[in-house]
Protein backbone atom coordinates (compact mmCIF):
# COMPACT_ATOMS: atom_id res chain seq x y z
CA UNK A 1 0.00 0.00 0.00
CA UNK A 2 1.41 3.45 -1.12
CA UNK A 3 1.87 5.78 1.55
CA UNK A 4 0.05 8.18 3.16
CA UNK A 5 -2.64 10.11 1.17
CA UNK A 6 -1.74 13.92 0.85
CA UNK A 7 -3.81 16.34 0.38
CA UNK A 8 -4.06 16.79 -3.26
CA UNK A 9 -1.46 20.39 -4.36
CA UNK A 10 -1.30 21.52 -8.22
CA UNK A 11 2.35 22.91 -8.58
CA UNK A 12 2.39 26.09 -11.08
CA UNK A 13 2.63 25.59 -14.96
CA UNK A 14 4.59 28.68 -15.54
CA UNK A 15 8.46 28.93 -14.55
CA UNK A 16 9.73 31.96 -13.21
CA UNK A 17 12.48 33.82 -15.54
CA UNK A 18 14.16 35.09 -12.34
CA UNK A 19 13.66 35.45 -8.15
CA UNK A 20 15.22 36.16 -5.00
CA UNK A 21 15.38 32.89 -3.60
CA UNK A 22 14.95 29.01 -4.70
CA UNK A 23 14.25 26.63 -2.02
CA UNK A 24 15.08 22.89 -3.33
CA UNK A 25 12.23 21.07 -1.76
CA UNK A 26 8.80 21.16 -1.15
CA UNK A 27 8.69 19.64 2.60
CA UNK A 28 7.34 21.50 5.29
CA UNK A 29 10.63 23.13 6.16
CA UNK A 30 10.95 24.43 2.68
CA UNK A 31 7.55 25.45 2.15
CA UNK A 32 7.39 27.15 5.39
CA UNK A 33 10.43 29.22 4.41
CA UNK A 34 8.99 30.05 1.33
CA UNK A 35 5.97 31.63 3.46
CA UNK A 36 8.50 33.30 5.31
CA UNK A 37 10.38 34.80 2.31
CA UNK A 38 7.58 35.81 0.59
CA UNK A 39 5.60 37.84 3.22
CA UNK A 40 9.07 39.38 3.30
CA UNK A 41 8.24 40.74 0.37
CA UNK A 42 10.79 39.00 -1.52
CA UNK A 43 10.42 36.88 -4.80
CA UNK A 44 10.77 32.91 -4.32
CA UNK A 45 10.52 29.56 -6.20
CA UNK A 46 9.87 26.22 -4.50
CA UNK A 47 11.54 23.55 -6.69
CA UNK A 48 9.99 20.20 -5.94
CA UNK A 49 10.82 16.72 -7.65
CA UNK A 50 7.58 14.89 -6.51
CA UNK A 51 4.96 16.35 -4.85
CA UNK A 52 4.14 18.28 -1.98
CA UNK A 53 4.72 17.31 1.31
CA UNK A 54 4.95 13.98 0.20
CA UNK A 55 8.24 12.23 1.94
CA UNK A 56 8.64 12.35 5.47
CA UNK A 57 6.85 15.51 5.92
CA UNK A 58 3.53 13.86 5.55
CA UNK A 59 4.92 10.24 7.02
CA UNK A 60 5.88 11.50 10.53
CA UNK A 61 4.19 11.01 13.66
CA UNK A 62 2.47 14.73 13.82
CA UNK A 63 3.59 15.17 17.00
CA UNK A 64 4.42 19.05 18.21
CA UNK A 65 6.23 18.80 20.96
CA UNK A 66 8.48 20.59 23.21
CA UNK A 67 8.85 17.87 25.59
CA UNK A 68 11.90 15.11 25.56
CA UNK A 69 13.62 18.23 23.10
CA UNK A 70 17.47 18.67 23.34
CA UNK A 71 17.79 21.51 25.00
CA UNK A 72 19.94 23.29 22.25
CA UNK A 73 16.63 23.31 20.04
CA UNK A 74 14.12 24.28 22.86
CA UNK A 75 14.18 28.24 22.14
CA UNK A 76 13.22 27.79 18.46
CA UNK A 77 10.63 25.28 19.60
CA UNK A 78 9.11 27.58 21.94
CA UNK A 79 8.86 30.09 18.82
CA UNK A 80 7.40 27.13 16.83
CA UNK A 81 4.65 25.92 19.37
CA UNK A 82 3.36 29.97 19.44
CA UNK A 83 3.32 30.05 15.69
CA UNK A 84 1.18 26.90 15.42
CA UNK A 85 -1.24 28.15 17.86
CA UNK A 86 -2.14 31.42 15.50
CA UNK A 87 -1.19 28.91 12.43
CA UNK A 88 -4.45 28.16 10.77
CA UNK A 89 -5.13 31.87 11.18
CA UNK A 90 -2.55 32.98 9.30
CA UNK A 91 -2.84 30.88 6.78
CA UNK A 92 -7.04 31.35 6.04
CA UNK A 93 -6.45 27.10 6.21
CA UNK A 94 -6.37 24.25 8.53
CA UNK A 95 -3.40 21.90 9.40
CA UNK A 96 -5.40 20.19 11.84
CA UNK A 97 -2.91 21.52 15.00
CA UNK A 98 -4.45 21.04 18.45
CA UNK A 99 -2.91 21.54 21.81
CA UNK A 100 -3.80 18.34 23.47
CA UNK A 101 -0.82 17.67 25.61
CA UNK A 102 1.95 14.44 25.16
CA UNK A 103 2.99 12.26 27.85
CA UNK A 104 6.29 10.29 28.08
CA UNK A 105 6.30 6.87 30.37
CA UNK A 106 8.84 6.24 32.32
CA UNK A 107 9.60 2.32 32.93
CA UNK A 108 12.55 2.72 35.70
CA UNK A 109 13.33 5.17 38.13
CA UNK A 110 16.32 6.04 36.37
CA UNK A 111 14.87 7.29 33.64
CA UNK A 112 12.15 9.25 35.75
CA UNK A 113 15.43 11.04 37.02
CA UNK A 114 16.81 11.46 33.72
CA UNK A 115 13.49 13.15 32.81
CA UNK A 116 13.37 15.19 35.57
CA UNK A 117 16.83 16.54 34.72
CA UNK A 118 15.64 17.28 31.46
CA UNK A 119 12.47 19.07 32.19
CA UNK A 120 14.81 21.98 34.19
CA UNK A 121 15.85 22.94 30.95
CA UNK A 122 12.64 24.60 30.35
CA UNK A 123 12.24 26.31 34.07
CA UNK A 124 13.98 29.33 32.77
CA UNK A 125 11.26 29.83 29.85
CA UNK A 126 8.37 29.13 32.10
CA UNK A 127 6.83 26.21 30.38
CA UNK A 128 4.52 23.70 32.21
CA UNK A 129 6.03 20.74 32.23
CA UNK A 130 5.65 18.01 35.26
CA UNK A 131 6.62 14.76 35.99
CA UNK A 132 3.51 12.34 37.03
CA UNK A 133 3.96 9.59 40.00
CA UNK A 134 2.70 6.00 38.64
CA UNK A 135 -0.59 7.07 40.70
CA UNK A 136 -1.06 9.92 38.48
CA UNK A 137 0.06 8.50 35.74
CA UNK A 138 -2.65 5.81 35.55
CA UNK A 139 -5.44 8.05 36.48
CA UNK A 140 -4.73 10.15 33.58
CA UNK A 141 -5.05 7.00 31.29
CA UNK A 142 -7.96 4.79 32.55
CA UNK A 143 -7.88 1.23 31.10
CA UNK A 144 -4.10 1.45 30.11
CA UNK A 145 -2.51 -2.03 31.71
CA UNK A 146 0.75 -0.38 31.69
CA UNK A 147 1.68 0.38 35.30
CA UNK A 148 5.12 2.75 34.52
CA UNK A 149 6.81 4.57 37.35
CA UNK A 150 6.35 7.32 36.42
CA UNK A 151 5.88 9.94 33.39
CA UNK A 152 6.88 13.43 31.66
CA UNK A 153 3.83 14.99 30.73
CA UNK A 154 3.58 18.42 29.08
CA UNK A 155 0.22 20.33 29.21
CA UNK A 156 1.05 22.29 26.11
CA UNK A 157 2.60 20.03 23.45
CA UNK A 158 -0.16 19.23 20.81
CA UNK A 159 -0.44 17.63 17.44
CA UNK A 160 -1.08 18.94 13.92
CA UNK A 161 -2.08 16.52 10.46
CA UNK A 162 1.15 15.92 8.36
CA UNK A 163 -0.87 15.19 5.37
CA UNK A 164 -2.45 18.82 5.48
CA UNK A 165 0.14 20.83 6.66
CA UNK A 166 2.77 21.26 4.34
CA UNK A 167 0.05 22.02 1.45
CA UNK A 168 -1.66 24.31 3.37
CA UNK A 169 1.29 26.28 3.74
CA UNK A 170 2.66 26.13 0.11
CA UNK A 171 -0.95 27.54 -0.29
CA UNK A 172 -0.61 30.30 1.66
CA UNK A 173 2.80 31.11 0.40
CA UNK A 174 1.78 30.80 -3.37
CA UNK A 175 -0.77 33.39 -2.61
CA UNK A 176 1.46 35.61 -1.37
CA UNK A 177 3.62 35.44 -4.50
CA UNK A 178 5.65 32.32 -4.13
CA UNK A 179 5.88 29.96 -7.22
CA UNK A 180 5.45 26.30 -6.28
CA UNK A 181 6.82 24.17 -8.55
CA UNK A 182 5.89 20.46 -8.75
CA UNK A 183 7.54 17.83 -10.47
CA UNK A 184 10.33 19.86 -11.18
CA UNK A 185 13.53 18.83 -10.16
CA UNK A 186 16.99 20.99 -9.94
CA UNK A 187 19.92 19.74 -11.23
CA UNK A 188 22.27 22.10 -10.11
CA UNK A 189 23.67 25.46 -9.57
CA UNK A 190 24.70 28.10 -11.43
CA UNK A 191 26.98 30.39 -10.29
CA UNK A 192 28.74 33.75 -11.25
CA UNK A 193 31.91 34.76 -9.66
CA UNK A 194 32.01 32.28 -6.97
CA UNK A 195 28.44 32.94 -6.04
CA UNK A 196 24.83 31.62 -6.77
CA UNK A 197 23.42 33.19 -9.54
CA UNK A 198 20.53 30.63 -10.39
CA UNK A 199 19.46 26.75 -11.01
CA UNK A 200 18.64 24.97 -13.73
CA UNK A 201 15.96 22.52 -13.44
CA UNK A 202 14.40 19.81 -14.95
CA UNK A 203 12.29 22.68 -16.83
CA UNK A 204 15.33 25.15 -17.60
CA UNK A 205 16.76 27.99 -15.91
CA UNK A 206 15.70 29.82 -12.61
CA UNK A 207 18.03 33.24 -12.09
CA UNK A 208 18.48 34.06 -8.78
CA UNK A 209 20.69 35.58 -6.20
CA UNK A 210 20.22 32.75 -3.07
CA UNK A 211 19.23 28.59 -2.87
CA UNK A 212 18.29 27.17 0.02
CA UNK A 213 18.36 23.19 0.10
CA UNK A 214 15.53 21.50 2.20
CA UNK A 215 16.10 18.37 0.53
CA UNK A 216 15.28 16.33 3.62
CA UNK A 217 17.83 12.67 2.79
CA UNK A 218 18.69 13.98 -0.84
CA UNK A 219 20.44 16.63 0.65
CA UNK A 220 23.81 14.86 1.18
CA UNK A 221 23.22 14.01 -2.78
CA UNK A 222 22.69 17.43 -3.86
CA UNK A 223 25.36 19.31 -1.95
CA UNK A 224 28.28 16.55 -2.25
CA UNK A 225 28.12 17.38 -5.84
CA UNK A 226 29.75 20.81 -5.33
CA UNK A 227 32.04 19.71 -2.61
CA UNK A 228 29.70 19.90 0.69
CA UNK A 229 30.03 17.36 2.87
CA UNK A 230 26.93 17.11 4.70
CA UNK A 231 27.46 14.01 7.50
CA UNK A 232 23.82 12.69 7.32
CA UNK A 233 22.33 9.36 7.29
CA UNK A 234 19.06 7.74 6.91
CA UNK A 235 16.55 6.13 9.42
CA UNK A 236 13.60 4.36 8.57
CA UNK A 237 10.27 4.43 11.14
CA UNK A 238 6.96 2.53 10.16
CA UNK A 239 4.18 3.79 10.97
CA UNK A 240 0.52 2.67 10.67
CA UNK A 241 -3.08 4.52 11.45
CA UNK A 242 -6.63 2.85 12.27
CA UNK A 243 -9.79 3.53 11.28
CA UNK A 244 -11.66 5.87 13.88
CA UNK A 245 -11.83 4.60 17.37
CA UNK A 246 -13.78 5.48 20.53
CA UNK A 247 -12.54 5.65 23.54
CA UNK A 248 -9.24 6.03 23.33
CA UNK A 249 -6.97 9.24 24.92
CA UNK A 250 -7.13 12.24 23.63
CA UNK A 251 -3.45 13.68 24.34
CA UNK A 252 -0.20 11.77 23.05
CA UNK A 253 1.46 8.76 24.86
CA UNK A 254 5.22 7.62 24.41
CA UNK A 255 6.02 4.03 26.21
CA UNK A 256 8.81 1.87 24.97
CA UNK A 257 6.70 -0.19 23.42
CA UNK A 258 4.51 2.07 21.35
CA UNK A 259 3.46 5.24 20.35
CA UNK A 260 0.20 6.90 19.51
CA UNK A 261 -1.67 10.33 18.43
CA UNK A 262 -5.35 11.06 18.01
CA UNK A 263 -5.84 11.68 14.51
CA UNK A 264 -8.01 14.71 13.57
CA UNK A 265 -10.48 11.74 11.71
CA UNK A 266 -10.76 9.74 15.23
CA UNK A 267 -8.42 7.37 14.24
CA UNK A 268 -4.96 6.76 16.02
CA UNK A 269 -1.61 7.08 14.45
CA UNK A 270 0.72 4.18 15.90
CA UNK A 271 3.96 3.19 15.61
CA UNK A 272 6.94 1.49 18.07
CA UNK A 273 8.51 3.40 20.62
CA UNK A 274 11.61 2.35 19.96
CA UNK A 275 12.15 0.33 16.79
CA UNK A 276 13.98 1.74 13.91
CA UNK A 277 15.37 0.61 10.87
CA UNK A 278 19.06 1.75 9.61
CA UNK A 279 19.76 0.27 6.02
CA UNK A 280 23.57 -0.50 5.98
CA UNK A 281 24.44 2.31 2.86
CA UNK A 282 27.68 3.50 1.47
CA UNK A 283 26.99 6.49 3.19
CA UNK A 284 27.08 4.37 6.26
CA UNK A 285 30.79 3.67 6.07
CA UNK A 286 31.48 7.75 4.86
CA UNK A 287 30.16 8.86 7.60
CA UNK A 288 30.49 5.79 10.40
CA UNK A 289 32.49 7.62 12.77
CA UNK A 290 30.80 10.69 13.32
CA UNK A 291 27.70 8.58 14.09
CA UNK A 292 29.86 6.30 16.39
CA UNK A 293 28.29 8.29 19.46
CA UNK A 294 25.12 8.58 18.42
CA UNK A 295 25.08 4.52 17.41
CA UNK A 296 26.06 4.01 21.21
CA UNK A 297 23.88 6.14 22.45
CA UNK A 298 20.77 4.60 20.54
CA UNK A 299 21.70 1.28 19.91
CA UNK A 300 18.71 -0.57 21.92
CA UNK A 301 15.80 1.62 18.98
CA UNK A 302 18.58 0.58 15.43
CA UNK A 303 17.54 -2.32 13.91
CA UNK A 304 20.67 -2.37 11.31
CA UNK A 305 19.65 -3.85 7.95
CA UNK A 306 21.66 -5.22 4.85
CA UNK A 307 20.05 -5.35 1.76
CA UNK A 308 18.33 -3.80 -1.49
CA UNK A 309 19.17 -0.49 -0.61
CA UNK A 310 22.79 -0.67 -0.05
CA UNK A 311 22.98 -1.25 -4.24
CA UNK A 312 19.87 1.21 -4.91
CA UNK A 313 22.25 3.69 -3.32
CA UNK A 314 25.41 2.21 -4.72
CA UNK A 315 24.06 2.75 -8.19
CA UNK A 316 22.83 6.34 -7.78
CA UNK A 317 24.52 8.73 -9.97
CA UNK A 318 26.95 11.05 -7.97
CA UNK A 319 27.29 13.49 -10.90
CA UNK A 320 25.61 14.23 -13.93
CA UNK A 321 26.18 16.87 -16.34
CA UNK A 322 22.92 19.60 -16.32
CA UNK A 323 21.31 18.81 -20.12
CA UNK A 324 20.31 14.84 -18.65
CA UNK A 325 17.76 13.78 -16.08
CA UNK A 326 19.76 13.78 -12.56
CA UNK A 327 19.00 10.97 -9.80
CA UNK A 328 15.91 13.07 -8.45
CA UNK A 329 13.89 12.77 -11.16
CA UNK A 330 13.99 9.19 -11.05
CA UNK A 331 13.33 8.96 -7.64
CA UNK A 332 10.19 11.50 -7.53
CA UNK A 333 8.89 9.82 -4.40
CA UNK A 334 10.88 8.11 -2.01
CA UNK A 335 8.17 5.55 -0.93
CA UNK A 336 10.00 2.83 1.54
CA UNK A 337 7.99 -0.30 2.36
CA UNK A 338 6.81 -0.31 5.71
CA UNK A 339 7.74 -3.40 8.11
CA UNK A 340 4.97 -5.30 8.77
CA UNK A 341 6.17 -7.09 11.77
CA UNK A 342 6.91 -4.01 13.37
CA UNK A 343 4.37 -1.70 13.19
CA UNK A 344 1.63 -4.79 13.65
CA UNK A 345 3.65 -5.84 16.57
CA UNK A 346 2.94 -2.84 18.13
CA UNK A 347 -1.18 -2.65 17.30
CA UNK A 348 -0.86 -5.99 18.94
CA UNK A 349 1.13 -4.87 21.78
CA UNK A 350 -1.19 -1.78 22.12
CA UNK A 351 -3.98 -3.90 22.17
CA UNK A 352 -2.64 -6.21 24.91
CA UNK A 353 -1.72 -3.15 27.00
CA UNK A 354 -5.04 -1.13 26.86
CA UNK A 355 -8.02 -3.37 25.69
CA UNK A 356 -10.31 -0.23 23.74
CA UNK A 357 -7.28 -0.90 21.14
CA UNK A 358 -8.24 -4.75 20.42
CA UNK A 359 -11.44 -2.88 18.43
CA UNK A 360 -8.91 -0.63 16.28
CA UNK A 361 -8.51 -1.63 12.66
CA UNK A 362 -5.74 -0.82 10.23
CA UNK A 363 -6.54 1.76 7.59
CA UNK A 364 -3.12 2.07 5.98
CA UNK A 365 0.64 1.44 6.95
CA UNK A 366 4.04 3.35 5.64
CA UNK A 367 6.99 3.71 6.27
CA UNK A 368 9.46 6.70 5.82
CA UNK A 369 12.87 7.99 6.16
CA UNK A 370 14.02 10.50 8.63
CA UNK A 371 17.06 12.56 7.81
CA UNK A 372 19.91 12.26 10.82
CA UNK A 373 23.04 14.21 11.32
CA UNK A 374 25.50 13.16 13.82
CA UNK A 375 24.65 15.28 16.64
CA UNK A 376 20.76 15.01 16.09
CA UNK A 377 20.02 18.72 15.48
CA UNK A 378 19.20 20.31 12.67
CA UNK A 379 21.86 22.59 9.58
CA UNK A 380 19.87 25.89 9.09
CA UNK A 381 22.78 27.85 7.82
CA UNK A 382 24.64 29.59 5.30
CA UNK A 383 27.70 27.85 3.37
CA UNK A 384 30.68 30.16 3.55
CA UNK A 385 32.15 27.82 0.61
CA UNK A 386 29.74 29.22 -1.87
CA UNK A 387 28.25 32.55 -1.00
CA UNK A 388 24.33 32.11 -1.62
CA UNK A 389 24.11 28.95 -0.73
CA UNK A 390 22.22 27.58 2.27
CA UNK A 391 21.12 24.26 4.02
CA UNK A 392 17.87 23.80 6.33
CA UNK A 393 18.26 20.04 6.79
CA UNK A 394 18.58 16.92 8.98
CA UNK A 395 15.92 17.80 11.35
CA UNK A 396 16.15 14.08 13.02
CA UNK A 397 13.12 13.40 13.70
CA UNK A 398 12.23 16.77 15.01
CA UNK A 399 11.07 18.19 11.83
CA UNK A 400 7.46 18.72 12.00
CA UNK A 401 6.55 20.45 14.95
CA UNK A 402 9.80 22.99 14.43
CA UNK A 403 8.99 23.71 10.56
CA UNK A 404 7.66 26.73 11.55
CA UNK A 405 10.06 28.37 13.63
CA UNK A 406 12.94 26.79 11.35
CA UNK A 407 11.29 27.91 8.13
CA UNK A 408 11.49 31.58 9.72
CA UNK A 409 15.13 31.45 10.77
CA UNK A 410 16.21 30.23 7.75
CA UNK A 411 14.57 33.23 5.71
CA UNK A 412 16.23 35.45 8.96
CA UNK A 413 19.66 34.09 7.82
CA UNK A 414 18.62 34.09 3.81
CA UNK A 415 17.35 38.00 4.21
CA UNK A 416 20.18 39.04 6.56
CA UNK A 417 17.03 40.07 9.09
CA UNK A 418 17.78 39.86 12.68
CA UNK A 419 17.10 35.80 13.65
CA UNK A 420 14.21 34.50 15.61
CA UNK A 421 16.62 32.65 17.88
CA UNK A 422 20.66 32.89 17.65
CA UNK A 423 21.86 29.84 14.88
CA UNK A 424 24.52 29.33 16.36
CA UNK A 425 24.23 25.86 17.36
CA UNK A 426 22.92 24.89 13.75
CA UNK A 427 25.51 26.03 12.04
CA UNK A 428 27.32 24.14 8.82
CA UNK A 429 30.65 24.61 9.88
CA UNK A 430 30.45 22.63 13.41
CA UNK A 431 31.47 19.81 11.60
CA UNK A 432 34.27 21.22 10.16
CA UNK A 433 35.42 23.96 12.90
CA UNK A 434 36.87 21.21 15.16
CA UNK A 435 33.86 21.48 17.80
CA UNK A 436 32.79 18.45 19.54
CA UNK A 437 29.95 16.53 18.20
CA UNK A 438 27.53 16.67 21.41
CA UNK A 439 24.46 14.47 21.65
CA UNK A 440 21.18 14.72 24.19
CA UNK A 441 21.55 12.10 27.04
CA UNK A 442 19.67 8.79 26.32
CA UNK A 443 16.21 9.38 27.96
CA UNK A 444 14.77 6.04 26.87
CA UNK A 445 17.13 3.64 29.55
Amino acid sequence: MPGPRVNPFHGDEVLPKKVDVVIIGGGIVGVSTALELAEQGLKVAVCEKGGIGHEQSSRNWGWVRLSRRDPREIPLMIEAVRMWETLDTRLGRDTGYKKASITFACATEKQFNTYAEWNKYLEPYQIESRMLSGREFSEMFPGLRTKPYGALHTPGDGRAEPQIAAPAIAEAAREKGAAILTDCAVRGLETTAGRVSGVVTERGLIECDAVVVAGGVWSNLFCQRYGIDVPQLNVMNSVLMTTPLDGGPDGALWTRDFALRKRQDGGYTIASGHQNIVDIVPNSFKYGWSFLPSFREEWRSLRFRLGGRFFEELRLAKHWRMDEASPFEYHRVLDPVPSKKYADGTLEKLSEAWPVFAQARIAQRWGGYIDVLPDAIPIISAVPSIPGFHIATGFSGHGFGIAPAAGRLMADIVSGRSPIVDPAHFRFSRFSDGSKIELMPDMRQ
